[in-house]
């Protein structure tokens, strides 16, 4: 013990958390996982007690007590002031000299480019985008739901699902082959029975999540109604997209639109399909491209970024995690 090393890189989601220590020539000295990170859930601290695990291995098998720079792309890390408070949090902790807090999102984003330039939409359990210029300008948005203006993700389409196909069986709404997909996902008869198993727990709130699938595969067999919920979630993506690049002054530039999150990865054909052709309407420069590296490898590079690294160190970073 005793080493320092250049970067320790955190990417902490709701679920999982990930991180790597990266010497200053970008090797990857060791890396570690460990449980979701909720500070919301569970308070600043015990949210920090958790990452202490994950980071506590990995200074152990990387032979480092501490790190030159702790670069943490942090789920739930929406606005600078929960930014600014998780930085100090983690500075307490004394894991590195110096500490940079980015929302988890800008992983994502920086996984996906050779340099820091770019619009990253991620879409999972919510949605949210980030952009970023290697002068260090950034565009973001809020990200706290329909509060802030969000629309999208599993959670939002999976609700909007349940809410066409209740109006389908009741007679308020059109018909819609969701009223007898989303049930029979289930084993249900109707989705009233849906309706009640869900408000009474019988099935656990975590496989709400899978009403999601059962829209896109309604909406691949042809349903209107299902096919319109596809079609705005693509008309909220490229809007965000469109936005961050204005912001930035991208728009007119050739610029990669990174695409991630397990709604954007899944290979859902019509979402791709419009997702393209409306960011060719209104944004034709943009280049649109699925993400699929791991998130810590963003949360390395931003460190070495930061610390200004050359593109080589970078390079080795990126060999590591692209094995």
């Amino acid at each position: 013990m005793g080493l320092t090393a250049s970067v320790l890189a955190i990417d902490a989601g709701n679920s999982k958390t990930d991180v790597a220590v990266v010497a200053a020539d970008g090797e990857v000295l060791a890396t570690a996982r460990g449980g979701g990170f909720r500070p919301p859930a569970v308070g600043v601290d015990p949210a920090m007690d958790a990452l202490a695990d994950a980071v506590t291995r990995a200074y152990a098998a990387a032979g480092v007590s501490s790190v030159t720079h702790v670069s943490a792309c942090l789920a739930n890390a929406d606005l600078p002031v929960e930014e600014e408070q998780l930085a100090a949090a983690l500075h307490a902790r004394g894991w590195g000299e110096t500490v940079e807090v980015r929302n988890d999102t800008f992983a994502i984003l920086r996984a996906g480019v050779a340099e820091p330039r770019g619009v990253a939409v991620v879409c999972g359990a919510g949605i949210n985008c980030v952009g970023m210029r290697p002068d260090g300008r950034t565009a973001r948005f809020p990200a706290l739901g329909r509060i802030s203006g969000d629309w999208g993700g599993g959670w939002a389409l999976a609700e909007e699902a349940m809410w066409h196909a209740a109006r389908a069986e009741d007679g308020r709404g059109p018909s819609t082959a969701l009223a007898h997909t989303l049930p029979a996902h289930f084993g249900l008869p109707t989705v009233y029975a849906l309706i009640e198993s869900l408000h009474l727990e019988r099935l656990p709130p975590p496989r709400r999540h899978e009403l999601t699938p059962v829209l896109f595969a309604t909406a691949s067999g042809g349903d209107a109604v299902a096919r319109t919920l596809v079609d705005r979630l693509a008309t909220e993506v490229v809007s965000m997209a469109t936005v961050a690049l204005t912001r930035l002054d991208l728009l007119e530039e050739e610029t990669p639109v990174l695409l991630g999150g397990g709604v954007l990865t899944a290979g859902h054909h019509q979402l791709d399909e419009t997702i393209g052709e409306l960011l060719a309407a209104g944004a034709p420069k943009a280049v649109p491209r699925v993400v699929r590296q791991r998130p810590v490898l963003g949360a390395a590079l931003l460190g070495l970024d930061r610390l200004g690294a050359g593109p080589e160190p970078r390079e080795r970073t990126r060999s590591h995690f692209d094995t």
